[in-house]
């Protein structure tokens, strides 16, 4: 079920991996093309990508704005996989209309290489979304809670439920956690879990009173069978599940407020 491709201490989500092998088929298809046509087709297909990527951007900034009005530099920080595809795909193609028509030369190669770049990665996003989560709903694990308390997993079904993979040594956990601790608190209609993978009680009991954080949930799991479970190497990664306890959606990487408040979006009322 792993949405990622990790490479050492690399980790790669697919839809990232999807836009690259996108952009390098448009870039060398450009290029290609262009030598037959005697144009500059890479540069404008280049512009165009850059065009696209950052009104794909502006496109989420702006679906979630009042998200980022409250901490502005957040904005440029796109480590949270924030992005509008449509808006992003109609920005790259009015750009290259705008193109050639000023260069009618580029028309060709830089249509086609679009076109194929376009092609990919829309097919690869449906297919993506076709194929799913594929794993294991709520599963029937049973967790320590740091007040000693026995959890099990599947007891959240019933309201939908945010399951957490983290640790405390990996820096996008601890960037995410107060994003996480404020949708908590402004969520009760759904479950947060927060699933600590490998560590000891009182090692993560102090991480958390020493970053002042007051967490519902907070699971131990030293062995990390969950990430076994899941299929997932990589942390933070977070599943979302909707009150039948179906997988909905896993996001593997850090999260800000928007990208949390658009999964959230897709789970059943």
């Amino acid at each position: 079920m792993s949405g990622a491709l990790q490479l050492g201490p690399l980790l790669l989500p697919f839809p990232l991996l999807l836009v690259v092998a996108s952009a390098l088929i448009a870039l060398a298809l450009g290029r290609w093309l262009g030598r037959e046509a005697a144009a500059d087709a890479e540069r404008a297909v280049w512009r165009a990508l850059m065009v696209g990527l950052v009104l794909s951007r502006l496109g989420f900034v702006y679906e979630y704005r009042s998200l980022y009005l409250g901490a502005p530099l957040s904005i440029i920080d796109i480590r949270d996989g924030g992005w509008n595809l449509p808006v992003g795909l109609a920005g790259a193609w009015l750009y290259a209309l705008h193109a050639a028509r000023r260069s009618p030369s580029l028309r060709r190669p830089l249509y086609g290489a679009l076109a194929a770049g376009t092609a990919l990665l829309v097919g690869g996003t449906s297919l993506l979304a076709l194929r799913g989560p594929q794993g294991p709903a709520l599963p029937d694990l049973t967790f320590a809670s740091l007040e000693g308390e026995r959890v099990r997993l599947r007891d959240f079904e019933g309201r939908p439920t945010v399951v957490n993979l983290w640790a405390t040594w990996c820096p996008p956990c601890r960037r995410e956690m107060p994003v996480l601790q404020q949708a908590q608190a402004e969520r009760p209609e759904v479950n947060f879990v927060f699933l600590n993978q490998g560590e000891a009680a009182a090692h993560v009991r102090g991480w958390l009173q020493s970053e002042g954080l007051t967490l519902k949930n907070v699971l131990l799991d030293p062995p990390r069978q969950a990430s076994a479970y899941f299929r997932q190497q990589g942390y933070p990664t977070t599943l979302f599940f909707d009150r039948q306890g179906r997988l909905v959606a896993v996001r593997v990487g850090e999260l800000s407020a928007a990208t949390l408040a658009q999964r959230l979006g897709r789970l059943s009322p």
